[in-house]
C-alpha cells in the first residue's frame, strides 16, 4: 500500500482522536452498519480530497464498509491531524497522502496520488481534485459516476462548470444541501472558527471589535458566537438583502474600509478574492489579528501585504506572523490566511460534521443508485434523503416531532376551506 504520511507511530494516538469522535457521530454509525451489509461501493475506487481529521476517518471508515476502495488527499497544507492519517494508515488499511505544514509541490503530488487510484468517485473540499481531472486528465471522465462537494468555494467554482460546459460527470453539490450548510457552515463554522482565534493568539473577545466579511450560512454562524463571547460586532457585505439581514440581527454594517479602521480582528468567509487588500491593510489598527475562514487563501492579500511591510517575524506565536508596517503599525496575519479553524484548532466538532458525512455517505450510494439517469450536472440531493438525516439525528439527540392528524393532512392539500 502506497503512502505519504509525517509518522506511522503516530497510528494509536490516531486511533484514539478517530474512535473519540465516533462517538458523537451516530447518524454516521448507523449508515456504516447498513453500509456493511449492503455493500453499494463494491468493486469501485474512491479518491477524496478532504481535510484530513478524525471526522473525516470515520468517513472513510463508512465508505470503506460500503465495499469502497478508499484513497485520501489533503485539501489543505495545514490541516492535516497527523495521528488521524497514521492510524487510517496503520489501523484501518485506507491510504493517506497528507502531512500538516505540507509545501505547494507536495500538495499536488498528493492531489496527483489521488488522480492516480483511478476513481470511479470523487470526493472534494474545495473542486481541485475535480479541477484537476476535468483539466488534465481525460482519461478518466467517461469512467467517472460522480463526484462530492463539500464546501461553499468548491460549489461556486462548480457551478462556473456547469455554466462552461466543461463538467463531464454529475457532481452532487453537499454543501447546498441542507444538513450540511444549515449546521455544519452555521454552528460548526461559527463555533471552530472562534476556537482557532482564540488558540492562536488567546485574545479575550470581550470588548473588542470584531468584523466578520460575508454573512452567509458561515458568516452568520462565526458573527453570532463572536457577540455571545461580548465582542461588538460589525458585518461586511456585497449583497443587500444579506446586508439587511445582518442589520436586523443586530449588527452595524459597514463597507471594510470603514470596518477595518475600526477592528482588533478581522475573519473573512467569502469565498471570494482579496477581500483584505492594501486599501485595507494602510488604516488598519495597530496590533490588528487578520484571519480566514474561507476555503482557500486567497481572500487575504498576502502578497500586497508582503510588499507593504518593512519586517516580517514569523512565528511570533504558533499560527501568528508579525508584519511591520513603516509606520511602526504590525498587523498579525493567523495561520498564514488560511482556514484557521483547522490550522490552529481542530476544525468542526464530530456532532455537527455527523450530519454532513451522513449527507456525503448518502449522496455517494445516491450517484451509484442512479448512475444511469443523472446528467453532467450539478444538483441536489433528493429532499426525502435529507428528511432521513434530519429525522436520525434528532432520535439520536432524544428529540420528537408532532405528526399531522388526517384533518390537517386533508387541509394542507386542500383549496375549498377559505376564510
Amino acid at each position: 500500500m502506497n503512502f505519504d504520511i509525517k509518522d506511522k507511530s503516530l497510528a494509536a494516538a490516531g486511533t484514539k482522536r478517530i474512535l473519540w469522535a465516533d462517538k458523537d457521530m451516530p447518524v454516521l454509525a448507523a449508515i456504516r452498519e447498513r453500509f456493511a451489509k449492503e455493500k453499494p461501493f463494491t468493486g469501485l475506487r474512491m479518491s477524496c480530497c478532504l481535510h484530513v481529521t478524525a471526522e473525516t476517518a470515520n468517513l472513510m471508515r463508512t465508505l470503506q464498509a460500503g465495499g469502497a476502495e478508499c484513497v485520501l488527499v489533503a485539501s489543505n497544507p495545514l490541516s492535516t491531524q497527523d495521528d488521524v492519517a497514521a492510524s487510517l494508515v496503520e489501523e484501518f488499511k485506507i491510504p493517506v497522502f497528507a502531512i500538516k505544514g505540507e509545501d505547494n509541490d507536495t500538495y499536488y503530488k498528493h492531489l496527483s496520488a489521488g488522480i492516480a487510484h483511478n476513481p470511479h468517485i470523487t470526493m472534494d473540499d474545495g473542486a481541485d481534485l475535480v479541477s484537476e481531472i476535468l483539466k488534465n486528465h481525460p482519461n478518466l471522465h467517461d469512467q467517472i459516476i460522480g463526484s462530492m462537494e463539500e464546501t461553499t468555494t468548491g460549489v461556486i467554482r462548480l457551478k462556473a462548470m456547469a455554466k462552461d460546459g466543461v463538467i463531464k460527470f454529475p457532481v452532487i453539490a453537499v454543501n447546498d444541501v441542507q444538513t450540511k450548510h444549515m449546521f455544519d457552515n452555521r454552528y460548526g463554522t461559527g463555533q471552530s472558527t472562534i476556537d482557532g482565534i482564540i488558540r492562536a493568539s488567546d485574545v479575550l473577545l470581550a470588548g473588542k471589535t470584531f468584523v466578520v466579511a460575508g454573512y452567509g450560512w458561515c458568516g452568520r454562524g462565526l458573527a453570532d458566537r463572536a457577540r455571545g463571547l461580548g465582542a461588538n460586532v460589525i458585518v461586511t457585505e456585497i449583497n443587500p438583502v444579506k446586508a439587511i439581514e445582518a442589520a436586523m440581527d443586530g449588527f452595524r454594517v459597514m463597507p471594510m474600509v470603514e470596518a477595518a479602521k475600526e477592528a482588533d480582528i478581522i475573519c473573512t468567509v467569502t469565498g471570494n478574492v482579496n477581500v483584505l487588500d492594501e486599501v485595507h491593510f494602510k488604516v488598519m489598527k495597530d496590533s490588528c489579528y487578520i484571519c480566514n475562514s474561507g476555503h482557500f487563501d486567497v481572500e487575504i492579500n498576502l502578497k500586497n501585504l508582503t510588499k507593504m511591510a518593512t519586517k516580517i517575524d514569523k512565528g511570533v506565536r504558533n499560527f501568528i506572523d508579525g508584519y511591520h508596517m513603516a509606520d511602526g503599525r504590525v498587523i498579525y496575519v493567523l495561520g498564514e490566511g488560511r482556514l484557521i479553524n483547522l490550522a490552529a484548532a481542530e476544525g468542526h466538532p464530530a456532532s455537527v460534521m455527523d450530519m454532513s458525512f451522513a449527507t456525503q455517505a448518502l449522496s455517494s450510494e445516491y450517484v451509484v443508485k442512479n448512475k444511469e439517469t443523472l446528467k453532467n450536472e450539478v444538483y441536489l440531493l433528493p429532499t426525502e434523503l435529507e428528511q432521513e438525516i434530519a429525522m436520525t439525528k434528532l432520535t439520536t439527540m432524544g428529540f420528537k416531532l408532532d405528526t399531522l392528524t388526517t384533518e390537517q393532512e386533508k387541509y394542507l392539500t386542500s383549496w375549498e376551506v377559505g376564510t
